[in-house]
């Protein structure tokens, strides 16, 4: 029996595990429209608080809204008027989802360049939630493309149901990649591949980020996870992991699709932000700003919000002896 340890032999078993990780990553705040999408309407005046306690955060990029139609979406009918307010913070990268051509023309029009555009890989979703099928909504990406560019922005497309779809089921890689090959020949400028319904798990991740990287060299491929089934942050996790470097989160989980039958909430700004600052990669973001963010999101929306670091406080201050 040894009487001792190899410090030599545990520094080597140590070393194997090392997590691979990048000094720093990009942050995309969604909750201003992913996070508000399918709640009641939030008045002007509560997403401009919601707003100012993000930009207080430090995070340098946020979706700010949909220009889709007002009937499907009414809890985003304000896209305009809350665009018209986006100057008070000039030191923001500003963005926009949209469903089609009209969409990006009222985007530009009210000052926002930098365009997201949906394009659902299964057939079944994209009918549910643009009505009408992939290659159709494929087809539109050179139009929308040249409306960003034209306007000085960029257009980045976001590959709804990549890995799952809540009416076809699994969405082949090929599938997803074909997609994104097809938005890259178009004009997309870059690619952000979407969980829709919180279904993918790690290896997937790995799997499908590396077939779309390889089929479009040179092009950035961001995530978005959903944490419907418990597993958005390791998949995230699994992502930086991978060499992704643009992630999206929504502040206290907030989200959901509203043509994605189970669809729930994106992974939460403030628990990314924990883990990635834990495990020494930058993300620009203050905890402590990220959680009185999700304080004025709790009181704009009525309800509690799903994040765990948000209800257990933030990070763990050990108690004082006559406390206990």
């Amino acid at each position: 029996m040894r009487g001792g340890t190899d410090a030599g032999a545990e520094e080597t078993q140590m070393n194997e595990f090392d997590l691979v990780l990048p000094s720093s990553v990009d942050v995309r705040e969604v909750g201003m429209r992913d996070g508000l999408q399918l709640e009641a309407p939030v008045p002007l005046e509560g997403k401009l608080a919601m707003l100012e306690a993000l930009v207080a955060t430090g995070v340098r990029r946020i979706e700010a809204t949909s220009f889709v139609s007002p009937r499907a979406v009414p809890a985003l009918a304000d896209a305009d008027q809350l665009a018209a307010k986006l100057q008070r913070w000039p030191g923001v990268h500003w963005s926009a989802l949209v469903a089609n051509p009209r969409g990006a023309v009222r985007a530009v029009d009210c000052g926002i360049a930098e365009l997201e555009y949906v394009v659902s890989a299964s057939d079944g979703h994209s009918r549910a939630n643009a009505g009408r099928s992939t290659a159709e909504a494929v087809a539109a990406v050179g139009e929308i493309a040249g409306l960003a560019h034209g306007a000085g922005g960029s257009l980045e497309v976001i590959i709804a149901t990549a890995w799952d779809c809540p009416f076809d089921g699994r969405t082949p890689v090929a599938r997803t990649v074909d997609v994104a090959r097809a938005a890259v020949t178009a004009g997309a400028d870059q690619l952000c591949l979407g969980d829709t319904i919180g279904t993918t798990t790690p290896l997937r991740v790995v799997t499908l980020v590396d077939a779309v990287r390889r089929a479009c060299p040179g092009v950035a491929v961001g995530v978005h996870f959903h944490d419907t089934r418990g597993t958005g942050q390791a998949n995230a996790l699994a992502a930086v992991q991978a060499g992704v470097t643009q992630l999206d989160a929504s502040v206290g989980g907030l989200g959901g699709c509203p043509f994605a039958p189970g669809a729930s909430g994106n992974i939460a700004t403030e628990e990314l932000v924990y883990m990635l600052e834990e495990s020494g990669v930058r993300t620009g973001l203050d905890l402590d700003a990220l959680l009185a963010a999700a304080r004025v999101t709790e009181q704009a929306v009525g309800h509690e919000l799903p994040s765990s670091l948000y209800r257990a406080g933030g990070r763990s201050v050990p108690r004082s002896a006559d406390a206990r």
